[in-house]
């Protein structure tokens, strides 16, 4: 399978720069996968699309403050992006600089705080720290966002670029998916008794890495880990299982395969993938050539999903993380 096959053009001027004013104010695009039927909404008009019948499943991971700009004792700078700690001071982390660190390169943040680069893993650096992570992340950390964001972060997106109900920090990007509910539209759906039920899916910069290659099967997907409460697991049963998010949907289906509650996965998802749980998956509009875009093609189809990206660009549908919602009923 090619992944040229899961490419399109998107007019620049359609990624989303920002969040709109309101979370819930977003359009929703509903796409019947049966009959390749599209239907224009409104994201609020999701509440009357669930009932007591519904798990509705979200990832309550919660942003950490990642990015962090640094320098060498030699003064070039060099940039930090922790990708998942390791224990309280040791770390894989991007790394990006003139030149590629050496193992034993120190970077300073701040006049107190160093990192000290350990080993090259693949793609990332082991590295360590002389105080604890999650206290350099708070003092000097700036919000990571998407690398199709050009503004650099603001002091909305600390409050924006995170869900309302996250709550286990670990995740370098927000499962954007869940960006667009706001406590009163929780509310509704609660109202309408369907189950609103946790995962947690610490998303990885993997999310953001290109489909290197030209075939899709030989592309190795980063690991993240994930945690499903047993009570989450034991209600879903019987139930049409709405995931929110592409990130509850691999954290779900990994569970159904491996029968495990918890762990790494690297579960990826592309046309052929037989779905064992989830029947409704709610979702941003992904890049091209993305695992992503993959994954929904996967569960609607590709041709239906070709259609669905062409009428959204049609109707000038807001793109990727800040952008508008698309609801696949399969």
């Amino acid at each position: 399978m090619l992944v040229s096959e899961f490419d399109y053009e998107l007019p620049a001027e359609l990624i989303a720069q920002h969040p709109l004013p309101q979370r819930s104010a977003s359009r929703l695009l509903r796409l019947d996968a049966k009959s390749g039927a599209l239907e224009d909404r409104a994201f609020t008009d999701l509440a009357s699309l669930v009932d007591a019948r519904d798990a509705v499943v979200i990832n309550d991971t919660r942003v950490v403050k990642a990015r962090l700009f640094g320098r060498k004792r030699s003064g070039g700078k060099v940039e930090v992006f922790v990708e998942r700690a390791l224990g309280t001071r040791s770390a894989l982390a991007l790394l990006r600089a003139g030149h590629a660190p050496k193992p034993g390169t120190e970077i300073l943040i701040g006049t107190d705080v160093s990192v000290t680069v350990q080993a090259r893993a693949e793609d990332l650096y082991a590295v360590t720290f002389s105080h604890d992570i999650d206290a350099v992340l708070e003092r000097f950390g700036a919000v990571p966002l998407p690398p199709y964001i050009a503004h650099p972060p603001q002091r909305d997106d600390a409050e924006r670029y995170q869900t309302v109900y996250a709550a286990a920090p670990g995740a370098v990007a927000a499962p954007t998916a869940g960006l667009h509910f706001d406590e009163a539209l929780l509310q509704k759906i609660r109202d309408r008794e369907a189950r609103i039920l946790p995962i947690t899916l610490h998303v990885g910069a993997g999310t953001f890495q290109p489909v290197r290659g030209e075939t899709v099967e030989n592309h190795r997907m980063h690991k993240e880990r994930y945690v499903i409460p047993g009570e989450t697991m034991k209600a879903i049963s019987g139930r049409r299982v709405l995931a929110v998010g592409t990130t509850s949907l691999r954290a779900i289906e990994s569970a159904a395969r491996s029968g495990a509650l918890s762990g790494e996965t690297d579960l990826f998802i592309y046309p052929g993938f037989e779905f064992r749980l989830v029947r409704r998956l709610l979702t941003n509009f992904h890049l091209p050539r993305s695992t992503l875009l993959m994954l929904v093609s996967a569960f609607a189809g590709r041709d239906n999903i070709k259609h669905a990206y062409a009428h959204a660009i049609a109707k000038r549908y807001r793109f990727y993380s800040y952008g508008d919602a698309m609801l696949i009923e399969t």
